[in-house]
């Protein structure tokens, strides 16, 4: 019968837990001889002989086959978590490429196709995960020390305002490419590989929705606008509700008076019954024609607050962007494949008017506004669900310092991080060294093992560093090359061939020197220069001490007369 691998496992952790205890009363002169403290404590004789010599448990014992050693692949640990909380979390190729950094200063071989998947499958820290795109402006503004502020103006102007949670709106436009479906699972072919295509009607006519809704669930008519010059059509109105409103612009986006209009014959009239206090806080991005002194001026006269966000937050900020607009234009995506399916080529504007009202009441429900309201932490206020999200630090990570509760003299067997603990440590060693005779070696030599593990992290730091310098150096130089080159445009309208190109820049480059070069073989007489002007008067041959002169001259006529 085989052996129970985990029962055989048990028992050597206990044997090994005994084995300690055993070690640690011969050391504490409680037992007399090695082979009694054995036999007191139930353990193999060799086996303690051997742990007193220094000979660690198999169980925790390292691999003769790892590549790097702990202290190696503890400061690649350090690196890659320092690189993802920089926001730049590395490809499995770029640490591997690190590895054989480290590898190389020990004139070590290369790490194997599979290294880095068993590296992370080692370590409990890290784990792989497919990235995505991060725009460095909003991560600049993804920043505590910019986000606390703003819920800081948030509760000092409800504080200080009496604003109700039912007086708390939101508004924000959101756009449409009329003839786009969304992107959804289908059911195709087995033998189909990769992502199916599915037709759609493609028009990209554009189309603004400006909606608005409250902490409460309310949602306001919204008014859309259509991209048209001078004129409307009476068809437009025919079956969407009374209260919705319809605005034209010359490319479907908003601009300063529709807004204008917007905040004048929607929101006020819609709002100004359902206010439990006096003023109403809204809520708002920083797009230009939220910003106008119209558009200030009238909330103003009817307690209004406007309060925009910081810029690149509104991901984080936003209720609308939180919970609803993603919905929405889901919902209509899948509204639009709809009609796809049914042979419909082409999406108008009367199509699209048929279709939003559906989508627009899937996606605006009053508990999925309330969720986006508590999402983005204004009601019920909490900005710890907000600043809890802010992840990325763009600064390089201060290192930890020493704990200032950690400035004895004594000596404490821990890795050396910096100067200071470094000399201290080397200060005790030489002390146990002068009493080597009075001390047993195993602190000498745990001090000595401690100054190699902080000199090999040092240099494992460095030898990092060192590869990040490199390719900013190389990098650098790259951009250098790419300022250098010629920002010349050439009025053409069509298309150049490479080929093409590079003729007509030597075209355009010989031209000039051809033009300055005639006149030069040309005239027989030598160039001229023109007489010199005054730069006060600017007559020909007069200098300007002469004008100072004379002004002088005047104003001691005048202080003369006077006196």
């Amino acid at each position: 019968m085989p052996p129970i691998r985990s029962r055989n496992s048990q028992n050597s952790i206990e044997q090994e837990g005994r084995i300690q205890l055993a070690i640690q009363a011969y050391r504490n002169s409680e037992i007399p001889s090695i082979r009694e403290t054995a036999r007191r404590f139930n353990v193999p004789d060799r086996s303690l002989r051997r742990r007193l010599a220094g000979i660690t448990f198999r169980k925790d014992t390292r691999a003769n086959g790892y590549k790097l050693t702990t202290n190696e692949e503890q400061s690649l640990l350090q690196w890659i978590l320092s690189m993802d909380t920089r926001g730049s979390a590395p490809r499995p190729s770029v640490v591997r490429d690190m590895a054989n950094i480290l590898l190389s200063e020990r004139g070590g071989g290369v790490v194997g196709s599979r290294w880095v998947y068993n590296y992370t499958n080692r370590h409990e820290e890290l784990k792989s995960r497919y990235s995505r795109r991060y725009n460095y402006q909003r991560a600049k503004c993804e920043d505590p020390r910019i986000i606390q502020p703003w819920f800081e103006l948030i509760r000092r102007t409800i504080d200080e305002n009496g604003i109700q949670p039912e007086d708390i709106y939101n508004f924000d436009e959101t756009g449409f490419s009329m003839g786009l479906i969304a992107t959804a699972k289908v059911i195709t072919r087995a033998e189909y590989y990769g992502r199916r295509s599915v037709l759609q009607p493609g028009n990209r006519e554009w189309v603004t929705s400006i909606e608005c809704v409250n902490s409460t669930g309310f949602i306001l008519p919204p008014c859309i606008i259509f991209k048209s010059t001078t004129y409307q059509q009476y068809a437009w109105f025919d079956d969407i509700p009374n209260n919705w409103r319809i605005e034209i612009s010359q490319n479907g986006w908003t601009t300063d008076e529709i807004s204008l209009r917007w905040l004048e014959k929607l929101f006020i009239p819609a709002t100004t019954s359902r206010t439990r206090g006096k003023y109403r806080l809204l809520v708002l991005d920083g797009h230009g024609s939220h910003l106008t002194p119209y558009f200030d001026r009238l909330c103003f006269e009817n307690n209004i607050i406007p309060i925009c966000m910081p810029p690149h937050s509104s991901h984080l900020l936003q209720p609308l962007d939180i919970g609803c607009f993603a919905p929405l234009k889901r919902a209509y995506g899948g509204l639009i494949e709809r009609k796809a399916r049914l042979a419909v080529n082409h999406i108008d504007k009367l199509d699209f008017l048929a279709v939003f009202p559906q989508a627009r009441a899937e996606a605006f429900k009053p508990v999925t506004i309330q969720n986006a309201f508590a999402a983005a932490g204004l009601v019920p206020y909490n900005p710890d669900r907000v600043i809890s999200k802010l992840d990325i630090q763009l600064r390089t990570p201060t290192p930890p310092g020493i704990r200032s509760g950690s400035q004895s003299s004594a000596w404490s067997p821990k890795t050396p991080a910096n100067l200071k603990q470094l000399n201290r440590q080397a200060s005790s060693i030489k002390a146990l060294l002068k009493r080597r005779s009075q001390t047993p070696p195993t602190p000498t030599n745990i001090a000595i093992d401690q100054l190699l593990k902080g000199y090999q992290l040092s240099l494992h730091t460095n030898a990092i560093l060192l590869q990040e310098n490199r390719d900013l150096r190389s990098e650098n130089e790259i951009q250098k090359q790419k300022r250098k080159k010629t920002t010349q445009r050439v009025a053409h309208t069509e298309g150049f061939t490479g080929q093409e190109a590079r003729e007509s820049m030597n075209q355009a480059n010989k031209a000039p020197n051809t033009a300055l070069a005639e006149p030069a073989t040309s005239a027989s007489q030598p160039i001229t220069r023109a007489p010199p002007r005054c730069s006060d008067c600017h007559k020909i041959g007069h200098r300007r001490t002469q004008c100072l002169i004379g002004l002088i001259a005047r104003n001691l006529e005048l202080i003369a007369m006077v006196v």
